[in-house]
């Protein structure tokens, strides 16, 4: 596990306009943006000995060359360079990220030129995944200081994957600009072989983060909680609404119950990956009820957005309209990733 502490340096970005009858008041913010990016087979060009490593080798299927990883990573560094930049110029204090091999390939990413200013630093465990890839939490120390930090391990039913492991799924606490937050790095098991038969799965994902989250609560009673990952389940579906307890309607949350911002957006039919000309919304930023309190003296929940700018999206052929995906098959085809990233913005009242 690789950690770099630094100081939160005060950034003024938002401002905002109160109208009332007589005048507009002036009120500053501080911002924070917090995100989660799915890679897509973030590999180095070694083979490991995983299932799908050999591949991703240069005499592999996909001809996955050094020149085509320094392609790769190039463009990961452009998405990442870009998000949430409108609102804050060092883009996000917090990046989950899933499908990447090992320290090397995070390493590389975060030392591109486009971003390496920033100082990003992360955690990152290795996993049993049977492809050989993790999640990890990549922070900008300006903003985020590492307390501590686990994997926590998935127990798979039987008979729900072909493969006996999953991915871990990360947690991390620690301060962002003082305040104590758990942040939880997930990439759910997928809908291979059918979403009914690979929903057990899923649901025991869900359902080992609900315990460990609430074993949490009763020694952290007042931190603030982050669920980001790719789930693969939308937000209605059983594993988040019933195993995770997560849930859209601001009216109707219950104490215990997690709040997603992500629902309004799948039902209007919005989404980060798209298949057979159907949208998904996997890549979901999952959190506590208390971000929503917007007069508290912490960061507030603000809002949230997919980021989709036209050079991440498949201009041509079959996939037009999709994210423009690392490969077509065996062919590079000069993408990015198969999903958007997620990102919400946090908002800070400055006294």
């Amino acid at each position: 596990m690789k950690k770099q502490h630094g100081r939160f340096c005060s950034l003024l970005i938002a401002i905002v306009l109160l109208a009332n009858t007589n005048a507009f008041a002036q009120q500053s913010y501080k911002s924070a943006i917090i995100s989660f990016y799915n890679f897509e087979n973030l590999y180095d060009t070694v083979f490991h000995g995983s299932n799908d490593d050999e591949a991703f080798t240069p005499h592999g299927a996909k001809a996955y060359t050094s020149a085509v990883f320094g392609d790769k990573v190039q463009r990961l560094a452009t998405v990442l360079s870009q998000i949430g930049t409108d609102v804050n110029p060092d883009g996000p204090a917090l990046l989950g990220t899933s499908e990447i091999e090992n320290q090397f390939v995070l390493d590389t990413l975060l030392r591109h030129p486009l971003i390496a200013k920033r100082g990003y630093s992360y955690v990152h465990y290795n996993s049993r995944d049977y492809r050989g890839v993790d999640v990890a939490l990549i922070y900008n120390p300006k903003y985020f200081k590492v307390e501590k930090s686990r994997a926590i391990f998935v127990p798979l039913p039987q008979g729900s994957k072909n493969a006996a492991f999953t991915r871990d799924i990360l947690w991390v606490q620690g301060l962002l600009d003082g305040e104590s937050v758990n942040v939880f790095v997930n990439h759910w098991p997928s809908r291979s072989g059918g979403e009914k038969r690979s929903e057990p799965g899923r649901m025991a994902a869900a359902t080992t983060l609900r315990r460990f989250l609430d074993s949490i609560n009763i020694i952290y009673p007042h931190t603030k909680t982050i669920v980001m990952g790719d789930l693969n389940d939308d937000p209605i579906n059983n594993s988040i609404t019933k195993g995770l307890n997560a849930h859209g309607n601001l009216k109707q949350l219950k104490k215990e119950q997690l709040y997603n911002p992500w629902v309004d957006f799948h039902k209007s039919g919005l989404g980060t990956l798209a298949y057979q000309d159907s949208w998904n919304l996997f890549d979901q930023i999952i959190i506590s009820q208390n971000w929503l309190d917007k007069k508290q003296n912490g960061f507030f929940y603000y809002k949230n957005l997919i980021f989709k700018p036209e050079f991440m999206i498949e201009s041509f052929g079959k996939y037009k309209g999709y994210p423009k995906r690392t490969y077509s098959g065996d062919v590079y085809n000069f993408g990015y990733s198969d999903h958007f990233p997620t990102y919400l913005v946090m908002l800070k009242k400055v006294q």
